[in-house]
């Protein structure tokens, strides 16, 4: 746990915008962190900005009123998007900007959050185009959301460096109703995100809010257990048998490493084409779920 920070930081407080420049130093000295779970919010789905933010900076709204002062509701361009409505009783919206950038295959991203009992801080990365990766010469302006429980305390961002590699695991059944019928969840190098309301077969997980908590080591070990037989498909699709074909549903597991994104479907029904290792994945990855959803 962190008892005092060294940060390059700036406050924000209402809606404004706040630079995330490193040229100033503060030291914060407010006892002892703890994690804080907050929900990833998919605002570009209905929202866009009604003036792009070209320079690097966080933003927070507590009230609707604000959301509407510096962003346009849109028909949803996400089709399986959850519902956009924010209870601001209970939540307040964040954001961080990396400003205009060149070319697409710029990210920001929110990554963890932890508070104590003065300050809450919001740790966020951002990526730069891999070499080798195609991008197109249209600006853009990178952006993530998240909604963070109402609070009080100061608010805080500061820039981390993190591997946006990820693995992402889920059970699906398109023939039910209830809770249990899709669980996905990601998992990456500092977090693990639980997607909300997955829609059978909409998987493009950016559309989807999710809630997320801090924990360290389940990528690196999640991937040491990924079978060679999966591994040696790097940026390609495979399904073993007909997963959901009689309602039997199947397991998913996606894997994106650099430029690559690797995506296995598995029946759940063991069929022929599933070797020893492949059975003995399936169930470590609904073990994994079961375990996560506790």
């Amino acid at each position: 746990m962190m008892k005092k920070l060294m940060l390059s930081l700036f406050i924000a407080f209402g809606f404004s915008a706040c630079s995330l420049s490193n040229d100033d130093k503060m030291n914060i000295d407010c006892g002892t962190y703890a994690d804080v779970t907050f929900t990833g919010y998919p605002l570009a789905c209905n929202y866009s900005m009604i003036t792009n933010q070209t320079t690097p900076a966080a933003l927070i709204a507590n009230s609707q009123e604000k959301v509407d002062k510096y962003f346009k509701k849109n028909a949803s361009s996400c089709p399986n998007a959850s519902d956009p409505t924010i209870d601001f009783t209970k939540y307040y919206l964040i954001g961080v900007f990396s400003g205009i950038k060149p070319t697409s295959g710029y990210t920001i991203k929110i990554t963890n959050i932890v508070e104590n009992s003065c300050q809450m801080v919001v740790s966020f990365y951002e990526k730069q185009p891999l070499t080798g990766e195609t991008t197109s010469p249209a600006s853009t302006y990178p952006a993530d959301y998240a909604l963070i429980p109402k609070t009080s305390k100061t608010i805080l961002f500061i820039k981390a460096t993190e591997n946006p590699d990820n693995i992402v695991i889920g059970t699906y059944k398109a023939q039910c109703t209830g809770a249990d019928c899709q669980n996905f969840f990601q998992i990456n190098d500092y977090s693990i995100l639980k997607f909300e309301n997955v829609v059978s077969g909409g998987y493009d997980f950016n559309q989807y809010r999710y809630t997320a908590k801090s924990k360290k080591g389940d990528y690196s070990a999640l991937l040491s257990s990924v079978p060679s037989e999966i591994l040696n498909n790097q940026g390609q699709t495979k399904t073993y048998g007909t997963p959901d074909s009689a309602g039997q549903g199947g397991v998913f597991f996606e894997l994106r490493k650099g430029l690559k994104t690797t995506r296995i479907y598995i029946d759940n029904n063991d069929t022929d084409d599933q070797g020893s290792e492949i059975k003995l994945f399936k169930k470590l990855i609904k073990d994994k779920i079961a375990a996560l959803k506790q």
